[in-house]
């Protein structure tokens, strides 16, 4: 049995000796031994996470990590945030598990969610509880617009990720996923995507204006699809943030064509770029918002779809999840919504989101940097290749190893991995940005100065 070590409370981070420690090394082994080959996290970051605290984690050998993970932006509030456990205690001692019946519970998280949006938004507004994930909340919209138009496309952009179950993986650009997957779902089309600032493929700004034209040619070979998906910010696809321009015609030819746009918030709804959902920042209305990840702020699984209510036309049962009445994530959530209001969370996301901005600006200047780029507290460092641009994989996997050695957990994405990225907390404090912007800082100077360069 591993015995957690424990030391002094987690408000800086604190590596010694080699990682993994000997008792992470230990449950690794377990792992491996035991669990399925997909896992991803622990091979790249070697640890054995036992507790956490705010925008720390400790592991199970005492060594302390500031955690710019966040459970992939699941914790919102950080680790334990002690308003939301309680919620969640409280909860736990009256009812945990409701499937779709009404209880006070899930009426108050409804209410919660619904006051994010705007007035207007919020009377059309209709609210379908899934599975609790994000791509069981991505597949639930692409049923219900497939449903309610008759039709049966789905247009979505290259870079986007949506999910790694059956149709939310046809909607994403990541090939070598889809690779050993025969006979996907049919009828994907994928436009490129127009992003602010330099990009590592062709993301024209005339990209709204292709996808227009292939729409309305009558011998284009696409018909009028059931609906398009895309991210204000790609994510996973390496923290691209959509331009806004190209965001507002994409919404005008959906609207102007009769297609529901839907709108995937699961990575950057829930204040993750400085509005509740990023949409909010374009001036757009979408058809569908999809919703998962930090809804509930402390990690509990709860996902939704918030949509128009002309599109509400699937008959009962038409989309059902036995884990979709999750009593404990929405007490968690309501005080979530609650927190972020009083504590001006919001705000805060904005404000870091200038500091980070701000403490990692130089590091353009470093030839191996293509790009630093972010909103709000979603942020990419993108390395390339200086001699020919091309993605700087092993660079971004070495400067991850040298953060986490220094007691930083970043993440990687983008194009062959080669982008780093940070997910710090929402609540996270300027004293703990200006840690982890320090460790990086140093983890990309130290790693990309190794490389050659002519």
């Amino acid at each position: 049995m591993t015995t957690l070590l424990r030391s002094a409370p987690l408000r800086a981070p604190r590596v010694s000796g080699d990682l993994p420690g000997p008792r992470s090394a230990a449950l690794l082994a377990h792992q491996e031994r035991w669990e399925s080959s997909a896992r991803t996290y622990p091979r790249h970051l070697p640890i054995a996470l036992a507790e956490g605290s705010g925008s720390f984690v400790r592991d199970v050998d005492g060594n302390v990590f500031i955690d710019f993970l966040a459970g992939a932006g699941v914790l919102s509030l950080g680790h334990n945030h002690p308003e939301l456990v309680r919620a969640v205690r409280e909860q736990l001692g009256s009812l945990t598990h409701g499937l779709d019946f009404p209880t006070p519970a899930k009426d108050a998280f409804t209410q919660a969610q619904l006051s994010m949006l705007a007035p207007e938004l919020r009377k059309r507004t209709r609210l379908h509880f899934c599975g609790p994930t994000g791509a069981n909340a991505v597949e639930a919209a692409i049923k219900l617009c497939k449903i309610a138009t008759g039709r049966g496309g789905i247009v979505s952009f290259q870079g986007g990720f949506h999910g790694s179950t059956h149709a939310a993986m046809a909607v994403s650009g990541l090939v070598s996923q889809k690779a050993p997957v025969r006979d996907g779902m049919p009828g994907v089309h994928f436009f490129p995507y127009s992003a602010d600032g330099p990009a590592p493929d062709d993301r024209s700004p005339d990209a709204a204006d292709y996808l227009e034209q292939a729409l309305r040619d009558s011998n284009g070979g696409i018909p009028l699809p059931a609906a398009v998906i895309m991210e204000m910010v790609q994510g996973e696809g390496g923290n691209l943030v959509a331009r806004t321009d190209f965001v507002r015609r994409v919404r005008e030819v959906t609207r102007s064509l009769g297609i529901p746009l839907i709108v995937d918030e699961v990575q950057t709804g829930c204040g993750r770029t400085g509005t509740w959902f990023a949409y909010q920042q374009y001036g757009i209305e979408p058809d569908v918002i999809v919703a998962s990840k930090a809804l509930s702020g402390i990690g509990l699984p709860v996902a939704l779809i918030l949509y128009d209510g002309a599109l509400d036309t699937w008959a009962p049962g038409a989309h059902i999840g036995t884990f979709r009445g999750n009593q404990l994530a929405f007490a968690a959530g309501v005080e979530t919504v609650r927190v972020i209001r009083r504590d001006n969370i919001l705000g805060n996301v904005r404000h870091q989101g200038a500091r980070i901005a701000d403490r990692l600006a130089g590091l353009t200047r470093n030839p191996w940097v293509r790009q630093v780029r972010g909103r709000g507290l979603m942020w990419g460092i993108e390395l390339a290749d200086p001699r020919d641009g091309r993605p700087a994989t092993e660079v971004a996997a070495a400067v991850q190893r040298h953060a986490l050695r220094h007691g930083l957990i970043v993440e990687r994405g983008g194009r062959d991995d080669a982008v780093v990225r940070l997910l710090p907390p929402l609540n996270v404090t300027a004293e703990v940005v200006d840690m982890a912007c320090s460790i990086l800082v140093d983890a990309v100077s130290a790693r990309a100065n190794r490389s050659s360069v002519p």
